[in-house]
């Protein structure tokens, strides 16, 4: 088998890369191909110069956006990939039950079960976790700014304590081609899987393989309607709060009346004014440990 390691430098855990090098190469491996990225936007063109050699099984080692830029590079290909969580959130190992554990993330990349997943597509950019525009991608946008290398998780924490009970915008959302939403909003939400930032069980019913973009839109204005709500999250069924409304599609449009900053899966990108996403069933085949 001709395997490829895909790794963000800058992240460690455990023995680091060195240990991740050994745990492969004491397995059945033809051919290692092995690159590493100072940052994850570099990361899609070593994914494709990977596919170029013949990888079969690649490892992505990093956080989300590492993975987000792999998966971006590689869906619809015919290449497996096994995710050495190394971030700081790690959301889509924490969905998909990868444990923050470099042996038993290798092991699951050669034994563990090879299970297709969607992926979501806003504005013609994979992802595998969750996409949003207003008061989640202004707190991650906030969050990049160095805090997560000193505070971690925490980051997430503070900055959305600072962005809570910020401003609404006009917001008009059709789903499938049906108008669904038109009001103010504070934050528009896509999701492929239930848990997002922070840990947050924002859509209960998500699964990554069922064909849907889950979607959700929050009301929530001040800090204690934003209290409510993510306490309302913590504690039960997110559909359940009065400052959310959240269904499922399989296209969505999304137009705002002032253009905001939107993420995918925890990246910051630049502001739109409008916002087009999809869900594409079984885009990729990920290694997962059932």
């Amino acid at each position: 088998m001709k395997v490829a390691v895909i790794a963000h430098k800058k992240k460690t855990f455990g023995g680091g890369l060195d240990e991740l090098r050994v745990r492969i190469t004491d397995r059945q491996v033809d051919d290692l191909l092995w690159y590493e990225v100072p940052k994850s936007r570099k990361a899609p063109k070593k994914a494709k110069q990977a596919l170029k050699e013949g990888a079969e099984l690649i490892f992505v080692w990093g956080g989300d956006g590492t993975v987000q830029r792999c998966v971006d590079a590689l869906a619809g290909s015919k290449a497996v990939v096994a995710i050495v969580p190394a971030g700081t959130a790690n959301l889509l190992a924490q969905n998909l039950e990868i444990p923050r554990d470099i042996e038993e993330a290798v092991r699951i990349g050669f034994e563990g079960k090879r299970r297709k997943i969607d992926l979501g597509r806003i504005n013609g950019e994979h992802f595998a976790v969750m996409a949003g525009v207003g008061f989640d991608a202004e707190m991650i946008a906030d969050a990049d700014r160095g805090l997560k290398e000193r505070l971690g998780k925490l980051a997430y924490i503070w900055t959305g304590l600072r962005h809570a009970g910020g401003s609404t915008t006009p917001t008009q959302v059709k789903i499938d081609g049906t108008d669904w939403f038109d009001g103010e909003a504070s934050c528009v939400l896509l999701g492929n899987v239930g848990t997002i930032t922070g840990g947050i069980e924002a859509f209960d019913d998500a699964k990554p393989d069922d064909g849907w973009l889950e979607v959700g839109v929050a009301t929530a204005r001040s800090k204690l309607e934003w209290g409510r709500l993510l306490g309302q999250m913590a504690t039960g069924r997110s559909d359940e709060s009065p400052f959310v409304r959240i269904t499922r599609a399989r296209k969505v449009t999304v137009k705002l009346g002032t253009p905001r900053t939107y993420e995918l899966d925890g990246g910051a990108r630049a502001i739109a004014a409008k916002l087009k996403a999809d869900i594409r069933a079984q885009a990729i085949t990920l290694c997962t440990p059932y």
